[in-house]
């Protein structure tokens, strides 16, 4: 019998949130679940992991899935070459928006904001604390570009595997950090019978407002 994807439901009853639980920065409680996430979560799920939705100069959306690789008052941090598709998107429309999911603790996070490159010598840390084939590749992929075949990539990786033989690998100027500064973050919590919790923050005249949605 094929299954119905309409029948498909779940209860959640692990957890609440409420706003005695909900400190006022909204970046102190994205700290918490994420650690919480961090212990909680099991492979194949990383907690790092996110959804990062951009949209293109004519308008359209785009979605794809990264790793966060930092997190403070600033913003959210990932990194990628500026060239790829999602790098072309922000440079013509910074505003984006992000999704946490956390299937094990029925969390999610929603976070939207503009997104600014990283100082360039944020960028050479990070790339130099990849592993040397993840700094290679780094060179040798046209992300986003189109490929005849996966030897016309292999191709690639030997030509730069020899370009960098005998010399260390710089980070690349087409390749680097960007940080998202949130102007709005929402805590959703599952709950039983679909009456989740949603908490959202709103960053307003430079303070963070704090109201419960309807779920």
């Amino acid at each position: 019998m094929p299954l119905s994807l309409a029948e498909m439901r779940r209860q959640y009853t692990r957890d609440g949130l409420d706003e005695a639980q909900a400190p006022d920065e909204p970046m102190a409680l994205f700290g918490v679940w994420m650690q919480q996430a961090r212990e909680t979560e099991q492979p194949p799920v990383e907690a790092n992991s996110m959804a990062l939705a951009t949209v293109d100069e004519r308008g359209r959306p785009h979605c794809r899935v990264l790793l966060l690789k930092g997190f403070d008052v600033q913003g959210f941090s990932f990194f990628g070459n500026y060239d790829s598709g999602k790098g072309q998107d922000l440079a013509a429309n910074a505003w984006a928006a992000m999704t946490f999911f956390w299937p094990g603790l029925e969390r999610q996070v929603r976070v939207e904001g503009q997104v600014h490159k990283l100082d360039p010598a944020l960028s050479d840390a990070y790339f130099q604390s990849r592993p040397l084939a993840s700094r290679l590749g780094a060179w040798a992929s046209p992300q986003s570009r189109r490929l005849v075949d996966r030897a016309a990539l292999e191709t690639l990786l030997a030509q730069t595997e020899r370009r960098f033989a005998d010399q260390a690998v710089p980070r690349p100027a087409h390749w680097g950090g960007y940080c998202l500064r949130p102007e709005r973050l929402e805590f959703w919590q599952g709950r039983a019978d679909r009456l989740h919790d949603r908490l959202d923050y709103r960053l307003q005249e430079g303070a963070w407002q704090r109201s419960r949605l309807a779920p």
